[in-house]
This record gives structure tokens, sequence and C-alpha cells, in this order.
């Protein structure tokens, strides 16, 4: 029996590139070569140059040149703005994909396929905050404010941040090796289920919410956009042009609420889909979501929903252990 072929995938590090995206796709692809025979998955960090990358989180990366001649099954760029590539770097994604190499951007790794010429006429998504300057710079490109694209030939795909990318990977493979594969690595990702292409990203949430006033929208995307590092209620009033108390005024008005409550809340709630759906330890998640410790996020996980992040990873297991998590457990 003949072993099975080698699929390099090839993932393009931008500096500030997103650390969980990474994650997911790293761990979709070693998870996948556990369910399948037909082909083994592997991949390669690179970077323009070469040496050590680092992340948003401070996560430094040792990758190799993409120009290092190699044979990729596919190649996706992560990247977290959308500033102009190195020109060489759209002759080489040309190059790709002549070859029929796959190409992917996660988060704002689009703009870079977009630049390059190769989404015209084609469905792409981004981060939401990228999505309006991206219409403007790349307006051949059909902007999607959902979480992943996949190209109906498979050649293109492209997703929002964080998360989004295990939504991503489980599409695409399941594309390639069948349902029943796909839905199996739902379930070793500890997922509970694939979520649709078309579902809004949180900007949806903001417009929402802050139907009723502008300055609300706004100071509410602001906070969505600031989890990690939380801005004090009065730098988000500055930033959006009322007074403090205006714009609590403004939060009690349309959400009954105060600021700083509905950032805990966003963060929270954050904090809360990262422990259902990603490997990030406990203690990587509630720094990624603000908070300055562990005891200090699990005391405020516990007053908020009633049991401790701990509790809500094990919620999980014995989902997964049942079969696969179909929902919230009682």
């Amino acid at each position: 029996m003949s072993p099975a072929p080698l699929r390099r995938v090839g993932l393009v590090l931008q500096p500030g590139f997103s650390a969980l995206s990474l994650a997911g796709i790293l761990d979709s692809l070693t998870a996948v070569n556990a369910l399948q025979a037909d082909a083994v998955y592997r991949g390669e960090p690179l970077s323009d140059a070469g040496g050590t990358v680092m992340s948003s989180a401070g996560l430094r990366v040792l990758t190799e040149p993409w120009s290092l001649p190699a044979e990729w099954h596919a190649v996706l760029v992560l990247a977290a703005d959308a500033a102009p590539a190195d020109p060489l770097f759209g002759d080489q994604l040309r190059a790709w994909a002549g070859a029929g190499t796959i190409l992917g951007g996660v988060e704002a790794g689009a703009a870079a396929l977009a630049e390059a010429g190769l989404l015209d006429g084609q469905r792409a998504c981004a981060d939401w905050t990228l999505l309006d300057s991206l219409a403007d710079s790349h307006p051949a490109v059909a902007w999607a404010a959902g979480l992943w694209e996949i190209a109906p030939d498979g050649s293109r795909l492209s997703c929002a941040a964080s998360t989004a990318s295990l939504d991503l990977c489980c599409a695409w493979l399941a594309s390639l090796h069948g349902e029943r594969v796909g839905q199996e690595l739902v379930h070793a990702l500890g997922l509970r289920g694939l979520r649709p292409r078309d579902e809004r990203q949180r900007a949806g949430y903001s417009e929402q919410r802050g139907a009723g006033s502008a300055k609300l929208a706004e100071a509410l995307t602001l906070m969505e956009a600031n989890l990690a590092e939380p801005l004090p209620t009065e730098e988000v009033a500055r930033l959006v042009g009322v007074s403090r108390r205006q714009l609590e005024r403004l939060f009690k008005q349309h959400l009954d609420t105060l600021p700083s409550r509905h950032y805990l809340e966003l963060r929270l709630a954050r904090a809360q889909r990262l422990l259902q759906q990603s490997s990030q330890s406990i203690l990587q998640i509630g720094l990624s979501c603000g908070f300055s410790s562990g005891p200090h996020f699990s005391n405020a996980y516990k007053a908020h929903f009633g049991h401790t992040p701990r509790d809500e990873r094990s919620r999980r297991a014995l989902a997964w252990r049942a079969g696969g998590p179909t929902g919230d457990l009682p």
C-alpha cells in the first residue's frame, strides 16, 4: 500500500497576524490527518524574508522565505491589515495561481490576493473593520460580510479573523474529503457545529444594537475592535466625540446598561466563544479578552454565567464524548 501523498500548505505570516487564526488552521490540518487516508497535510510558516514573525499577541513564529522554490497544494496569507504588499509577492501569488495552487486569505490576507488581481469577479471576505476600505480599493471584488468564502471551483479561500479560520478549514477540507470527514473534523475540534459562510460578523451586532444612535453604534464598534485591550470609558467617549456623561445616557437610553458593564459583557461573550470553539488555554483566552490574570477572568466569568471557565470547557468535553456538540447542555 503506497503512502498517502503529502499536501504542503504554506502559511504566509505578516507581522501582527492573528495567532488564533494560525492555530485554527494548524489544528484543522493536524486533526484531518487522523480522519482520512487520502492525503497528509503539513502547514509550513512562511514570510517575506524568513526568520521570526511576531503575532498581535506577541507570539514569535519561525518562518522560511516564501521565495524558496517549493510545490504547494495551498498557500494562505495571514495579515492584520490591508497595506500594499511587496510587488514581488504579487508576482509570486500569480505564479502560484498559474501552477494551480489553491490561494487564500485570512483576516486581511485576501487584500494581497485582490491586489494581485486574483479575486476579480469573485466573492471574498475579510475582517469586518476592513470591508469598507477594501471595497473602495478593490471594487472588482465582491466583498462579503460573512465569516468565510470558498470559490465554486475551490481555488480561492478567504475568511474573517479569529475562529473563522476553523470554519473555513472545516468547510474546505469537507469539500475535498467528503461530508463525513467534515462532520468528524468539527467534532474533533470541539466545535458546536460549522457556522454558515454568510453568518454576519460582529459588525452586524453593532449596527443592530446602535440603530437608534450613530454615536452609540460608533462606541459599540470601538469596543468590539478593542476587546483584548479594553479602552477606558472616558477614552471611548473622547473618540466618538461626546462626554462620558453623554455616552452613559446613550447606553442607558438604548441598551439600559452602563458602557463599562456592556463592554465587560462583550469581552465575556467572546471568551465564551473561544472556550467553546478554540484550543487555547483558559489563561490565554482570559488575557486575549482583556482580563489581567486567571483569577480575575474566572471570577468575572462565574459572576456573569454562573459557572467558571473550567466548567465551560468541561461542558464541551462532555458534549464531545456524548457524540458531538449539538447544542447547550442542561
